[in-house]
């Protein structure tokens, strides 16, 4: 047989089979399998903080921040609060992210919230475990308390992140 002949006749063959290396789009509106949370629940975006840092994703946890976002510690050093913007954050986030090697945290207790689930700002202070991997002998742990202000624009937005004091022991 001539190699046309056998191309024409494999393709016929396998005209009507599925090709496992390009499955069909799934279009179902399913999110059942998601590891993310829904933040238009106070708790959904304590899920995605906590998935942004598993998979070090800033494309995550730049959708927990509100645009006009703010970090503020204390640095002990100086005997001062030290603040930065959602820029600054996400560009320290991403060096951390980049090279950490693992990141693993954890939020405990309850979501503790003042306000009213119909508000559209609330004060949280969660208590949180961060464990940075950097390497095998260089691990770091990190425990204290994060107070955050959520704010969403109506009862049906998603809540955002708009101030972060870190209360950590760090």
């Amino acid at each position: 047989m001539k190699p046309a002949v056998i191309t024409i006749a494999c393709a016929i063959a396998f005209s009507g089979c599925i090709n496992p290396f390009a499955p069909a789009l799934d279009n179902s509106n399913q999110t059942n399998g998601s590891v993310l949370g829904d933040q238009k629940t106070i708790d959904g975006v304590f899920q995605n903080f906590k998935e942004a840092y598993l998979f070090k994703d800033t494309t995550i946890y730049g959708q927990v921040l509100a645009h006009n976002f703010i970090f503020v510690y204390r640095d002990y050093d100086i005997g001062a609060d030290v603040s930065w913007g959602r820029d600054d954050d996400m560009r320290t986030t991403n060096g951390l992210f980049q090279n950490a090697q693992r990141l693993d945290l954890v939020w405990n207790g309850t979501v503790p919230v003042e306000g009213d689930t119909t508000d559209v700002t609330v004060n949280v202070t969660r208590n949180f475990n961060l464990t940075v991997t950097f390497s095998p002998t260089d691990i770091v742990s990190i425990d204290g308390y994060a107070s955050l202000t959520l704010e969403r624009a109506s009862t049906i937005d998603e809540w955002k992140i708009i101030r972060w004091n870190d209360e950590s022991n760090f």
